[in-house]
């Protein structure tokens, strides 16, 4: 007879499981969004996901969330510049939504601790099976955030930014968008701050028939910050949905990706960066369902590794039977500037459908020589030469996007993080 052990919980999880008693009493809701707060505890409770979870293989969750900050009132961040000039923005600073916003024609925007107050949001608080510790952690502590609901073919001019802007301790919030039959809108995501903190951060986008959607994530904490994000979408027929993911910061980053292509022809094309540094770990988890037919997908995944950071892309791709003539291509190209920095890469497809193309590719390498010393035959010193090759592997993801503002905001973040790292 085999007994199993439940380890002693770590000092992250009891700090977890301390704060949520402590705090319970002040977090928004009524009865039946306590019960899902009591209901992603008790997940907590059997202990965070270690390498024996399949899906945190490569992040052993348990070991490296080695200590949880305080909820601290006294922390005050500030609202940052848009990254792209224009942009409306709509800021959550410390976990807390701002009271009064900005009007943006064509767009409900709601603070999320009012839907939370009238239960409106419980069914939001399900988590997504066992493994779930994102949402989890989210579910039990997130106390605000914006809800923005885009009319039906609404054409927004301007990008929409939200800010979760922190300066230490912790912080949850969500993003809940609905976007109408036939809207347009970029969403930019902007995760940033300073100082130790632990950030949970939960997206949900839901695309009617023919809307169109650019989302940018770009996550730029401060190298003692914890970051936990997912992003969840679900397409309408004919939808299309543009996500680009950047990454140039934190020193523990899990950014989750779940996509449900369900309406015929709709279209999802994800192109992501990961700048990583130092020891720190960064870990992009992707999940995509093709369930209906026509539906299209790309991804392209670009990595840069320095010191002895390390890094993870999964991607799996789940075609079910009914989605036939689905197109997909998934690659993962990585370049390793240091001999200590590892990066890996797990590609999964799952086809039960029998008329598809699909595909995935990894690689990895390191600085040509032959390129480094033809740029400094020409007068260019190493370090610079270095950055212009570096630039160049990243260039053609980020400026596939096609719009000038976007590209030139992303090249800045990507210009800052190499004048610090490179």
């Amino acid at each position: 007879m085999n007994v199993q052990i439940k380890p002693p919980l770590t000092a992250a999880e009891t700090a977890l499981i301390d704060a949520f008693g402590e705090r319970l009493s002040n977090l928004p809701g009524d009865a039946a969004i306590a019960v899902k707060r009591d209901n992603a505890i008790e997940s907590l409770k059997a202990g965070l996901p270690t390498r024996r979870v399949e899906a945190w293989h490569y992040t052993d969750l348990r070991r490296l969330l080695n200590a949880v900050p305080a909820f601290d009132a006294s922390k005050v961040a500030k609202s940052v510049d848009p990254l792209i000039a224009g942009s409306s923005v709509l800021p959550v600073l410390n976990g807390v939504a701002a009271k009064r916003t900005v009007s943006i024609e064509g767009v409900g925007v709601k603070r999320l601790e009012e839907m939370l107050q009238d239960g409106s949001f419980a069914p939001a608080l399900e988590l997504r099976g066992t493994d779930d510790a994102v949402g989890a952690i989210n579910a039990a502590f997130v106390a605000d955030g914006f809800f923005l609901d885009i009319e039906a073919g609404a054409i927004l001019e301007s990008p929409i930014e939200v800010q979760n802007v922190q300066d230490g301790g912790q912080v949850h919030v969500r993003l809940p968008v609905r976007v109408g039959a036939g809207a347009k809108a970029t969403i930019v995501e902007r995760q940033t701050g300073g100082g130790a903190a632990l950030v949970s951060s939960v997206s949900h986008l839901i695309l009617g028939d023919d809307a169109d959607v650019s989302w940018l994530i770009v996550q730029d904490h401060a190298e003692g910050a914890t970051h936990l994000g997912q992003f969840n979408a679900e397409l309408g027929k004919n939808a299309k949905l543009t996500l680009f993911v950047m990454n140039a910061g934190g020193r523990l980053v899990r950014q989750e990706i779940r996509v449900a292509a369900k309406g015929e022809g709709g279209v999802f094309t994800l192109r992501g960066v990961n700048l990583l540094s130092g020891d720190t770990h960064t870990d992009v988890t992707m999940t995509l369902d093709h369930a209906a037919a026509h539906t299209n997908s790309t991804e392209v995944v670009r990595n840069v590794v320095t010191g002895k950071a390390r890094g993870v892309f999964q991607g799996r791709i789940n075609v079910h039977q009914r989605a036939q003539k689905t197109d997909a291509k998934m690659a993962c190209n990585t370049l390793l500037l240091s001999d200590e920095g590892e990066f890996s890469t797990k590609p999964e497809l799952e086809i039960f459908a029998d008329d598809v193309q699909c595909g995935h590719g990894a690689t990895v390498t390191e600085i040509d020589s032959n390129h480094l010393f033809y740029l400094m035959s020409r007068g260019i010193d190493e370090k610079a030469a270095r950055g212009l090759l570096v630039k160049a592997f990243l260039a053609e993801v980020i400026e596939e996007l096609d719009e000038e503002p976007i590209v030139d905001a992303l090249e800045g973040v990507l210009g800052d993080w190499f004048a610090a790292h490179g």
